[in-house]
């Protein structure tokens, strides 16, 4: 069965960082899509990254130059470094992984509907 665990949430200061993990298993991560969204209480969710089996990466205008997505292929974990933390990064962050997916530079991100592998969320909270 295809698992996906998020941890490294928490409580961070406004310009702190967290580095958020994403354990897969049941699935080879290199052979996939992989994303971190994020949700806040009454609002949509919001897709922040992505990266394809080649490695490469799209971004949010949101998280740009400040949040970094990365895979460990050895270790089948997916990882969001954030940086430069502001309040309105408060939210659940869940990973997602979805099979056949290219990426290239210009295109938009894939949507929460084109994954249908998703964990359960870790809370980030940034306070002020």
């Amino acid at each position: 069965q295809v698992q996906l665990m998020e941890s490294g949430g928490g409580s961070v200061q406004a310009g702190g960082s967290l580095k958020l993990s994403c354990a897969a298993s049941g699935i080879a991560i290199s052979t996939y899509c992989m994303g971190w969204f994020r949700q806040a209480p009454g609002k949509e969710r919001e897709g922040l990254a992505a990266i394809d089996s080649d490695g490469t990466t799209l971004y949010a205008a949101s998280v740009k130059d400040r949040f970094t997505i990365s895979h460990d292929n050895a270790e089948n974990n997916l990882y969001l470094e954030m940086n430069s933390l502001k309040p309105e990064d408060t939210a659940m962050y869940y990973c997602a992984a979805t099979g056949i997916c290219r990426l290239w530079a210009g295109s938009p991100l894939p949507s929460r509907y084109e994954y249908n592998y998703w964990g359960q969320g870790t809370q980030v909270t940034v306070s002020s």
